[in-house]
């Protein structure tokens, strides 16, 4: 009965709700940045709007650690890929201006991307060197005065709630600017949509967000690389509920 009541909920209420704030948020931040301030336009709607999404589906978030973060300081935030939650959860609950580092395909979905493109998020293309050399060179023009990135390591989202394999490339951009990586863990974002349940209704479960300790670099080049990989992998599984 809770189930029917709740579904119910979402299908009424939660779904109208939930396109028009998203309508209004992807405006916001195209005509936002347009006129200027894109480090304000470019992160506060949706910032407010994954906050709004989560608690429309009155779903009980826990985060912890926020208090190793240093203000001022550039970041490349590293978490787990769990499920399509993980964009609200750390959207909405990382307490933190970034740009989200995501795939090129993504500039291509009905206003989002526009909004993403307006926002300054970095679109990686894979297709060539070249694409990729600009992307970096777009992080590190992002990565100054205090601004951050996003990056999930694993690339897409687990099909089991398990972490899969970490890519290289949020760690070697870590490398090249000699930036600390902070390794973050999601928890319950799996329960509520994983992937093989893309579209379906929303299942109620406790989100849980975790910022580890930043992992600063030892040198520059393959031992920092594989460093600061190992160690963002090993802090991430660490507070990964079973």
């Amino acid at each position: 009965m809770k189930r029917f009541i709740y579904r119910t909920y979402q299908l009424l209420f939660v779904l109208p709700v939930g396109l028009l704030a998203t309508f209004i948020t992807a405006i916001v931040t195209i005509v936002g940045c347009a006129l200027g301030g894109q480090r304000v336009w470019g992160y506060y709607p949706g910032k407010w709007w994954s906050w709004l999404l989560v608690r429309l589906f009155l779903l009980p978030v826990t985060v912890e650690g926020r208090e190793k973060i240093v203000d001022g300081q550039s970041y490349i935030f590293c978490p787990n890929h769990q499920g399509a939650f993980d964009i609200f959860l750390t959207y909405g609950f990382l307490g933190r201006n970034f740009k989200w580092v995501m795939k090129a395909s993504l500039r291509n979905a009905p206003f989002i991307g526009k909004a993403c493109e307006s926002a300054g998020f970095i679109f990686v293309d894979n297709r060539n060197p070249k694409k990729i050399q600009k992307s970096i060179d777009q992080a590190r023009h992002t990565l100054k005065d205090g601004m951050s990135v996003v990056v999930f390591p694993e690339g897409r989202r687990s099909w089991t709630g398990e972490m899969g394999e970490y890519k290289r490339g949020a760690f070697l951009l870590a490398d090249e600017l000699q930036l600390p990586v902070v390794p973050v863990t999601i928890n319950g974002t799996f329960k509520v949509m994983p992937r093989y349940r893309d579209f379906h209704f929303v299942e109620w479960h406790p989100l849980r967000l975790t910022i580890h300790e930043p992992i600063n670099p030892i040198g520059q080049g393959a031992e920092n690389l594989k460093y600061i990989c190992d160690k963002s992998r090993e802090a991430t599984a660490s507070k990964l509920e079973k």
